[in-house]
């Protein structure tokens, strides 16, 4: 039977709100990131950095079809977006990256080691291919439970060569455990393309051969990833059983902070292959996406980034306003 115009006309309305809820976190992401790498060099943030720019779609397109408090997300050492899309406050996660008390991780975790457990949030993992184990035992947890919940595993291209990935593959599959693993596929492993570091390069084949049903997906598009990731979830929910999606994305900056990728002896790619990926930028794309469904105009785009930009600027200000750790703080959550 056809809608009627009525019916037709809240259907715009509720995916005009998604889209522009979701169009909005992808900017907050972008943002973000691009904001922490001028705090890094004024000396802020220590440790480590790794942004997360030009893979916003793999986060807006799925995290916020979860289920939360419920279900759980696992990341890797790249986590600042996961945790903003859980709901992380934006001040948490940038006093966390400047070592203050406020942070989510106490200030102890650094940009590494965000975790908010409240938002289902279990945390990013220093250890290449780390979340993949937790991940086995978080879905046994959920089995074992008897609940419709989901594990959510986030981890990269040059985990997938990684021994302890296969082992927690080969039990996921086996026990038939509700965990929706996300191949975030940036092409590269730090400063190896995938080219030169795996023999087979097809990672759908690697996850089917442990019994888990995978597909290939464009991560540089938001409508494309939330719709099969809204697949994947419903065979999980429904099934109980574990699914794989490959995620092909780019990340338009450095491995780490410290990776120049394109200029001298760190060379591994050109200036002109990250312009041409960038064309792809998910962000734009869903933004022309929107404005040609009228769902956003250029200037209510504007806006959204004006008040982004307001939002970290505030996160900013509450992070270097905030205090340092106690030092006999150090013993907390060490000894029982």
């Amino acid at each position: 039977m056809a809608k009627t115009v009525a019916e037709r006309s809240s259907e715009d309305d509720i995916q005009r709100q998604e889209l522009t809820e979701l169009y909005r976190l992808m900017v907050l992401i972008r943002r973000f990131e691009e904001t922490v790498y001028q705090k890094f060099h004024e000396a802020k943030i220590g440790g480590y950095l790794h942004r997360y720019d030009g893979q916003e779609a793999l986060v807006a397109g799925i995290i916020p079809q979860l289920q939360l408090p419920g279900d759980y997300i696992l990341c890797t050492y790249r986590d600042h977006a996961h945790a903003l899309a859980c709901g992380t406050s934006p001040g948490a996660v940038m006093a966390e990256l400047m070592g203050r008390a406020t942070g989510c991780a106490g200030g102890k975790g650094g940009s590494m080691h965000l975790i908010d457990p409240e938002n289902g949030f279990l945390g990013g993992d220093g250890i290449v291919g780390g979340p993949v184990p937790v991940s086995l035992g978080v879905g046994y947890a959920i089995k074992y439970r008897g609940t419709k919940n989901v594990c959510v595993c986030y981890f990269g291209d040059g985990a997938m060569n990684q021994g302890g990935v296969h082992e927690a593959f080969n039990m996921v599959g086996l026990y038939k455990l509700p965990v929706l693993y996300i191949l975030e596929n940036n092409q590269f492993a730090m400063g190896t393309s995938v080219s030169r570091s795996t023999a087979q390069p097809d990672f759908v084949k690697k996850a089917e051969a442990h019994g888990i049903r995978g597909e290939r997906v464009d991560g540089m598009d938001l409508l494309v990833v939330r719709e099969a990731a809204s697949r994947a979830l419903d065979h999980i929910r429904t099934t109980g059983e574990p699914y794989f999606l490959e995620l092909n994305c780019y990340r338009y900056v450095g491995h780490g902070i410290g990776d120049d990728n394109t200029k001298g002896w760190q060379t591994y790619r050109t200036e002109d292959e990250v312009a041409e990926w960038k064309l792809r930028d998910p962000i734009a794309k869903l933004r022309d996406t929107m404005e040609a469904r009228g769902y956003l105009t250029p200037e209510q785009a504007e806006k959204i980034d004006e008040e982004v930009r307001e939002e970290v600027h505030a996160a900013i200000v509450f992070a270097e306003s905030s205090p340092e750790p106690a030092l006999d703080s150090l013993y907390d959550h060490v000894y029982s």
